[in-house]
């Protein structure tokens, strides 16, 4: 671990970026070019302190999530992701499949999408990064582990977890998961964590097994859903998909269905959220 070279490097990141270039206010009376400490600190889901003794070179050696955090505030490419791995004595992430790094042009996407829920996930089913109100209609969906991680094995695995969605919808939709699975198991053949996730599910839901002997194949793309909450009841959305290169990461949009209630429901929501968050 370099402590000086990874101080000056977080050091120039941040006075490159500006509050409007990650989602926040500008605010007034900004005594220091770019971002402040606590303003990274926060994007990243750390303390200011923490993050502050690594910009002053006596922190102390950084996990790989908090170096992923690191790089999603900073807006890094992935370039710039990579020399912040090196710097800190750990290996970069792969830069295609498995890539969990979401770069900062949909990152930007996101935060411009502030009353509009939307997500980053992988072409696996993991939820990488959400928007506020994307939370505030699914839930955190990035506080999962090990296998649960993944949309569809969740679905299958932990049947409850339909309890989102109309019960004639499921069959539709688990038809969906399984040939998304097949079109990135037939994208990424051989990699071990596509492998794992189709055996275990296989062996797990006698469901996923017979979907998945049928070979259907589709990539996920646009389509439209119905989400069952708690505090507003049934909303119809448009979910549109937009994919980065190789479709190894999603940018998912939830946009109100034409003549449905849901643009109302959504500003709800958003005051519901914004109050529970106080």
């Amino acid at each position: 671990m370099d402590r000086s070279e990874l101080a000056d490097f977080l050091r120039r990141r941040r006075e490159q970026l500006v509050p409007a270039d990650v989602g926040l206010a500008p605010g007034v009376r900004r005594r220091t070019p770019g971002l402040r400490r606590d303003e990274v600190a926060l994007l990243a889901g750390m303390s200011t302190d923490y993050y502050t003794r690594l910009e002053q070179a006596r922190g102390p050696h950084p996990s790989t999530q908090v170096l992923a955090s690191m790089a999603r505030a900073l807006r890094l490419t992935d370039d710039q992701r990579d020399h912040l791995y090196l710097l800190s004595g750990q290996v970069p992430p792969m830069r295609a499949a498995g890539n969990k790094h979401v770069g900062p042009g949909l990152l930007h996407l996101l935060d411009k999408l502030d009353d509009t829920p939307g997500c980053v996930i992988s072409d696996l089913g993991e939820v990488l990064i959400q928007n506020r109100m994307h939370v505030i209609l699914f839930g955190d969906a990035t506080r999962y582990a090990g296998l649960d991680r993944y949309i569809t094995w969740r679905w299958f695995a932990h049947p409850a977890e339909r309890g989102q969605f109309p019960a004639d919808d499921h069959e539709r939709l688990a038809g969906q998961h399984v040939a998304d699975l097949r079109a990135t198991a037939a994208r990424r053949a051989g990699d071990a964590d596509v492998a794992e996730l189709v055996a275990r599910l296989y062996e797990t839901s006698t469901e996923f097994a017979a979907l998945w002997d049928r070979h259907d194949v589709a990539v996920r793309r646009s389509d439209t859903k119905t989400v069952l909450h708690g505090e507003v009841g049934r909303i119809d959305l448009v979910c549109e998909t937009l994919l980065t290169q190789g479709a190894y990461q999603h940018l998912l949009v939830y946009m109100p269905q034409p003549g449905s209630d849901a643009r109302a429901k959504l500003d709800l929501l958003r005051v519901i959220g914004t109050q529970q968050m106080v």
